[in-house]
């Protein structure tokens, strides 16, 4: 099946797998290797020629760093379990130690890839007068430039480091990069091992200057193999190469620690410590070098990645320059909803008039900064609660948060200092509103809060009126800039009744009862989806129109998908878009034969989660039930999280939900992959000056929903059963 099949209601021919038990683990594709499928697809942009030259360097270092923290969280727990003699088989058969051998296979082919593609880029970049340069390359007059840069910017941060008896093998921390050198005295032969830790703090490219238009960029590395002799007076190098380091990163906190703040601060320290799981070299390293720091640093062979390019790939994200707009993504304005300039900007008064829903990035964010920041302000509001999975490190929200409370409104917080890599920002956060008097909480010790939630209780006449927002992201303002998601606002009592239960559960632990219009997990939410499935299939068995439309990042819960499955038998049409992890596998005769399941990796990142259900009505229909959530369909959210699943009633968010946002995401062509019942993904080719619809050109182009009416949805090509 192609990308454009899912123009047409008509699902494509199943395939026999007669390798597939229907009811043992081969109806499952493994984690990790679907994960690896994903960063392919994320990798595979950076040679996408539809893309820009410099927005294709963003693709690469994007898949490096993904691939990094694969590795450090995923790899690095697998290897525990394998070292421990663990054999217990994951979902779909294979144990750590089979899956370690899969997965080492693809992520090597995966990172020589990378090289492959990061000389073509570099080639593609040269012709477009941007260089990045070696220190052969540098001209006398760039030498007297770069001594000044070296001297001032960089020599006072080193620390070059002797390796001998006297001087022992120093600490690598996580991600840190090295210079290792043999050295020879000029006086005496005499030979010298050093390290040159090079710092994270300086960033990896030396711009040099150039009248002639061109941009051309130092490797921090090669500036300090120009100036070797200023670091070591008296010698002369013999050999040298560089690696970085990889450390097991996954946290451990224990579960009854009295202050999860400190046990936090103390986790993140020994995070920095954790052992090494995968170190990247430089190809043909002086063979005693690299004896001496796989030794010290405890590293097997097959932990050893030899790389003849560039190590530390992550680090081209430096040179997505703004000075070549040419070579960027056209820039981007988002909208303000149309509501809310007719209310010149008053938050409540839009949200008052009717619920309102908001598609990120296409509308801007700053909708929901302003929420708080009014709310903050407003002498009317008494009350604000909000969770903090994520935020950005000058956060407007916090700021918002600060100042309410100062003002002397009841402020609730609950931070959640398990969201990974952002322990220690959150931590810091937390201090901060603690200080200005809001109350801060942590939620539970063994459950992760992911819900989005922000409630604003406000007095109106006689009566608390609560307004509340309910998201699919997070709380961040940059990285709402390139993540598509939504938000809902109402001032629906009920919604309001629900999210302050939620509150409640989570700042003193009263279970929420008879909630309205949500669903939660770890309780509720697994439960009402298989309902809902079930419901469709019920459905289906009875001669009704059956269809489910679901949006996700991940898919890997086995008893949803075990669901997906029996639905699928009862002829239930099931269309899913997944970005990333899939444990699904769809198409295959008997099993899975009226699932498709296809990815879009474009110029944002797709991360809202959306289920939509016929309800005996097919889709698109008014009659649909319709959700929005906070959870993707992973046992981690449903199983071990606090998330939110919302029913929307509105009928004109319904209908933006499922007529413009669903239909275009099903009828996207340009960015789009299939999955094929082996677990692999196929774009679509798309033949040179044919039209292929792009859902994200589409949003930007046309106006939302969410305004004043439906203006762009009869735009996007339709899925109804006549097609």
């Amino acid at each position: 099946m192609t990308n454009a099949d899912f123009l047409k209601h008509d699902f494509p021919a199943p395939v026999e797998m007669t390798d597939v038990d229907f009811s043992g683990p081969s109806r499952f594709y493994n984690r990790e290797l679907s994960w690896l499928s994903f960063n392919w697809r994320v990798l595979e942009e950076a040679e996408n020629k539809r893309v820009p030259l410099l927005e294709r360097l963003r693709f690469l270092s994007i898949s490096a760093a993904n691939l990094d923290e694969f590795y450090t969280v995923r790899v690095a727990g697998l290897r525990e379990l394998a070292r421990e003699g663990n054999v217990v088989p994951g979902l779909d058969g294979l144990t750590p130690s089979e899956q370690l051998v899969l997965i080492n296979a693809d992520a090597r082919s995966l990172m020589m890839s990378q090289q492959r593609i990061f000389r073509l880029l570099k080639d593609e970049m040269e012709a477009q007068n941007i260089k990045i340069l070696a220190h052969e390359d540098v001209t006398k007059e760039d030498k007297s430039y770069l001594k000044d840069v070296f001297l001032n910017k960089v020599f006072p941060v080193l620390s070059p480091l002797a390796i001998d008896p006297a001087h022992p093998f120093p600490f690598i921390p996580n991600t840190g990069y090295s210079l290792a050198l043999e050295l020879v005295r000029k006086k005496n032969n005499k030979t010298l091992q050093a390290l040159l830790p090079i710092p994270q703090q300086i960033d990896r490219f030396v711009a040099l200057p150039s009248d002639n238009g061109e941009l051309r960029y130092l490797p921090l590395e090669e500036l300090l193999l120009l100036h070797l002799d200023s670091l070591f007076p008296g010698y002369k190098a013999k050999g040298h190469c560089t690696f970085r380091v990889l450390r097991d990163s996954d946290l451990e906190v224990e579960e009854e620690a009295e202050d999860l703040v400190r046990e936090f601060e103390v986790a993140l320290k020994r995070r920095r410590r954790g052992e090494v799981v995968r170190m990247k070299m430089s190809a043909n390293a002086p063979k005693g070098l690299k004896t001496l720091i796989m030794s010290e640093l405890h590293v097997r062979g097959d932990e050893v990645v030899e790389i003849d390019g560039m190590i530390g790939i992550a680090d081209l994200k430096e040179l997505v320059l703004d000075e070549r707009p040419d070579l960027l993504w056209p820039s981007f304005a988002p909208r303000v909803p149309e509501r809310v300039q007719d209310h010149h900007g008053d938050m409540f008064a839009a949200i008052k008039q009717k619920d309102m829903l908001l598609h990120h990035p296409y509308e801007t964010f700053d909708m929901v900064v302003r929420f708080l920041q009014q709310a903050a302000r407003d002498p009317n509001v008494v009350a604000i609660k909000q969770t903090l999975y994520r935020t950005s490190k000058n956060s407007p929200i916090v700021e918002a948060l600060c100042e309410a409370a100062e003002d002397g409104k009841s402020v609730t917080a609950l931070v959640e200092l398990k969201a990974r890599f952002d322990e220690a920002a959150n931590i810091r956060q937390s201090r901060r509103l603690e200080r200005s008097g809001a109350h801060v909480v942590y939620g539970f010790t063994d459950w992760k809060t992911h819900a989005k939630i922000s409630t604003v209780v406000r007095r109106e006449g006689d009566r608390l009126v609560t307004y509340t927002h309910y998201g699919t992201g997070n709380y961040h303002p940059i990285t709402a800039k390139i993540y598509t998601d939504l938000s809902f606002f109402t001032c629906d009592d009920a919604l309001g009744r629900d999210a302050t239960k939620v509150f409640n559960y989570l700042s003193g632990y009263v279970h929420p009862e008879s909630l309205e219009n949500l669903s939660i997990s770890p309780h509720s939410l697994k439960p009402k989806l298989i309902e809902m499935i079930k419901a469709e299939a019920e459905h289906a068995k009875a001669g009704r129109p059956a269809e489910i439309w679901a949006k996700m990042n991940s898919l890997i819960e086995p008893e949803v998908i075990d669901a997906l499955y029996k639905a699928s038998q009862d002829g239930v049409k099931i269309s899913l878009v997944v970005r990333g992890i899939c444990g699904l596998r769809p198409g295959i005769k008997g099993l899975s034969e009226n699932i498709r399941v296809k990815s879009i990796v474009g110029r944002f990142l797709e991360h809202s989660r959306i289920a939509c259900f016929g309800n005996g009505h097919g889709l698109p229909s008014n009659q649909a039930k319709v959700y929005i959530s906070s959870a993707d369909w992973m046992s981690r959210n449903l199983n071990r999280r606090v998330e939110t699943l919302v029913e929307i009633t509105n009928k004109t968010v319904k209908a933006q939900i499922v007529s413009q946002i669903m239909t275009a995401n099903l009828a996207d062509v340009a960015q789009s992959w299939t999955m094929s019942p082996d677990g692999g993904f196929v774009r679509a080719e798309v033949p040179e000056g044919e039209f292929a619809f792009n859902c994200h050109r589409f949003f930007m182009e046309n106006p939302s929903l969410s305004g004043r009416g439906s203006a762009g949805a009869s735009d996007v090509p339709k899925l109804t059963h006549a097609d």
